[in-house]
């Protein structure tokens, strides 16, 4: 079939004087199509009037399309069930070309961004080559959308505490934040709803608030929003972890900031400019940054074993001995792991991100060597229990031996079952508790209670009875 050009061609030829026989010789189509376009007088091309064995069943495609929940291949066998013979490569170019089912294809546009107007953030999850093993990462990058300036980590796992530290090193990477930060609707930030209905969690509200900037989500559906911070995992994943050995995650994201700071400087040739330079413009309008910034930490409330010990996510921090028994709170930053005793720091160590199970032990935590059971102090509830009368101290002796490293807690409800029950009623139960070996603490507990309830919950009337 001749295109437009053609049939042009042929009647600007005709109208000049040229017969069909020339016309056809120097165009080198042949003369019977040059004569049909003559005739026809139209330099449009004819649509082809053609049937398709389809056009008859297309009320019928339509009802059973919405029975069957838009799937074809139902469609298709339910028709060849009431004995239809259409295949089905020609049931899908008739939907198509009609658009049965499907929604005509949208143009693609482009988002443009003011300086300091939007940054976008999202993580993917890669593997990474950390301490000689393939490990699962999951890489949290960040991109201001004017200047293309990018920037990422990777962590072991991805929640609200390493989205906090991400976000305010990606903050003071850029040295300020911009106005919004869009996300997609991952739950690490959002409490409810999606795109413009998006209600973020308070934790996380108020600390975007703290750094200067509002979390924004996309609809559900429009990835294409986010395209600034999808586009550079393929390239961190092709290039920046392809071949490359890291010895912990410290130095992974060591060598993530050092690529960051290399690629940012490259001339892109889709933006025809260098990161680096645009960000010099978009820096005058970032938003500043709060003149102090406390640590992100995650808070953890934790007794110290008999051992010395606390354990977080897993792993297990000695403390100084003379804790054992007593509350501490844990903070775990991005780096280390922070021990308090009351508002005193006892202890710091270096956080441990990979395996499991792993036991770290500072040796100034430790007894000197072969008087670790002789300079323990004995907790106050221990030198309270001794002083009482028998048979408390034996039964505290036998309830701390026999609880193993929960002894504490076990002694620490003695002590206070002494302080709150009478004395009468504690000593008795104590006496029956030791004479069958029994060292529940809650068992004993109840047989105080019912003491009490026999001895001082006893009307008048009914005592006079029992004298009587």
């Amino acid at each position: 079939m001749l295109d437009q050009s053609l049939r042009t061609a042929i009647l600007e030829l005709h109208q000049k004087g040229h017969g069909a026989r020339s016309i056809a010789r120097v165009l080198n189509v042949s003369r019977w199509a040059v004569r049909e376009v003559i005739k026809s007088g139209s330099a449009e091309v004819p649509r082809l009037a053609r049937a398709e064995k389809a056009e008859p069943l297309e009320a019928e495609i339509r009802d059973l399309l919405l029975l069957c929940q838009g799937n074809l291949v139902r469609v298709h066998e339910e028709l060849l069930g009431k004995g239809g013979t259409l295949s089905y490569p020609a049931l899908t170019a008739f939907c198509r070309r009609h658009e049965i089912g499907h929604e005509p294809k949208k143009p693609a546009g482009q988002y443009h961004f003011k300086p300091g107007k939007e940054m976008q953030h999202d993580t993917s999850p890669h593997h990474a080559d950390v301490g000689g093993r393939k490990e699962p990462v999951q890489t949290a990058s960040n991109v201001l959308c004017y200047s293309r300036l990018l920037f990422f980590q990777h962590y072991p796992t991805f929640n609200r505490f390493f989205c906090k530290i991400f976000l305010q090193d990606s903050a003071e990477y850029s040295k300020g934040v911009c106005e919004t930060c869009m996300i997609d609707n991952t739950h690490v930030v959002v409490l409810r709803g999606t795109g413009r209905e998006m209600v973020p969690v308070p934790e996380m509200e108020a600390f975007s608030t703290r750094l200067g900037f509002k979390f924004v989500a996309h609809e559900k559906g429009d990835a294409n929003r986010s395209a600034r911070v999808e586009r550079p995992f393929h390239f961190i994943e092709n290039n920046f972890l392809a071949g490359r050995k890291f010895r912990d995650f410290a130095h992974l994201n060591q060598e993530a900031r050092l690529w960051c700071d290399k690629v940012n400087a490259k001339f892109r040739k889709h933006i025809h400019a260098i990161p680096r330079e645009l960000y010099q413009q978009e820096l005058p309008h970032l938003r500043p940054l709060p003149i102090y910034l406390p640590e992100v930490y995650v808070l953890h409330q934790r007794i110290v074993d008999i051992e010395g010990y606390v354990h977080v996510d897993t792993h297990i921090y000695s403390v100084p001995y003379r804790l054992i028994g007593r509350q501490v709170e844990v903070r775990e930053t991005k780096d280390f792991v922070r021990v308090f005793y009351g508002p005193r720091e006892v202890a710091v160590h270096e956080k441990v991100l990979t395996g499991k199970g792993r036991r770290v032990t500072e040796p100034s935590h430790r007894p000197p060597r072969g008087q670790g059971t002789f300079l323990q102090d004995i907790s106050p509830d221990e030198r309270f229990l001794g002083s009482e009368e028998a048979p408390i101290p034996a039964y505290a002796a036998a309830l701390k031996k026999r609880n193993s490293a929960r002894w504490p807690l076990a002694l620490r409800r003695l002590a206070q079952m002494r302080r709150d029950y009478p004395k009468d009623a504690l000593l008795s139960a104590v006496k029956s508790a030791a004479q069958y070996g029994l060292y529940d603490i809650d068992r004993l507990e109840r047989m105080v209670l019912r003491n009490i309830a026999a001895e001082y919950f006893v009307f008048p009337i009914d005592r006079e009875e029992n004298e009587q």
